[in-house]
């Protein structure tokens, strides 16, 4: 092999073995970048995860703060005390502002009923529930009113008795869409109850109360309403004329 040739060998050799070394260099610099993408990468979805976790938990927290929120004079049992806490007797009276023998018991009852608390011989208790919303074509009077009460209950518990007894003065058909929100109000505000305080019923701050209130009653027993006790035991009493339920009070209040 001449000088030349060899030469030209060599330099052919030289010139493979450059573009091998080149080919290693990529070959790194794309390993290396491969591993900075998948560490990015990496990063990314662990901060997707981190931040979904405080999201879950600013979801708990907030589901936590939406529980039941109870008027003031709610009792632990659900009910809405009126009255002299040491009155000789307890009457409990468990309706829905839907219910017709409600509004029945109400025309009935309710002057005696106002007497007797205004004379401190009863503790009065409404249990305002809402299992009748089925009967009101989709408007859910039943939680409506019940909140409405409650929120008078909570905001201005002088007028809630006035209050009571003007929704069942005015109560709708069983199976109509019952009153609507300013009606509900109008009737408040006549009963007085402050606007504001009126103003306040579509907020709906009680309705989870009234919603837990009203599976807590009938967890203990209750089948429908009104029922009525007194110190405890269900009155089984005429509920539909003025009288009976008095003079079982009084005799009550006797013992």
């Amino acid at each position: 092999m001449s000088t030349q040739a060899r030469t030209r060998s060599r330099e052919l050799r030289d010139a493979r073995a450059a573009a091998e070394r080149r080919q290693k260099k990529r070959n790194r610099a794309i390993t290396a970048g491969g591993g900075v993408i998948i560490g990015c990468l990496l990063i990314a979805i662990v901060v997707s995860l981190i931040n979904a976790a405080g999201s879950g938990g600013s979801r708990i927290t907030a589901a936590s703060q939406d529980k039941a929120v109870a008027p003031a004079i709610a009792t632990a049992a659900g009910a809405l005390a009126v009255g002299d806490a040491a009155a000789p007797v307890k009457l409990e009276v468990y309706l829905d502002y839907m219910c017709p023998f409600c509004g029945r018991f109400e025309q009935a009852n309710s002057t005696e009923l106002d007497r007797l608390v205004a004379d401190g011989a009863v503790r009065l208790e409404l249990y305002p529930l809402a299992f009748l919303d089925r009967m009101s074509s989709g408007s859910r009077y039943s939680t409506r009113t019940a909140n409405a009460t409650a929120t008078v209950a909570d905001r201005a518990p002088g007028a809630l008795l006035a209050f009571n007894t003007a929704l069942f003065a005015h109560q709708p058909a069983e199976g109509s869409s019952g009153l609507s929100d300013d009606e509900i109000a109008a009737l408040a505000r006549n009963a007085g109850v402050p606007q504001d305080v009126a103003d306040a019923f579509t907020d709906r701050l009680f309705q989870p109360w009234v919603e837990t209130s009203t599976a807590a009653v009938f967890k203990t027993g209750i089948e429908g309403t009104p029922t009525v006790k007194i110190n405890g035991e269900v009155f089984t009493g005429d509920l539909y004329t003025a009288g009976p339920l008095t003079a079982a009070v009084t005799a009550a209040e006797g013992r």
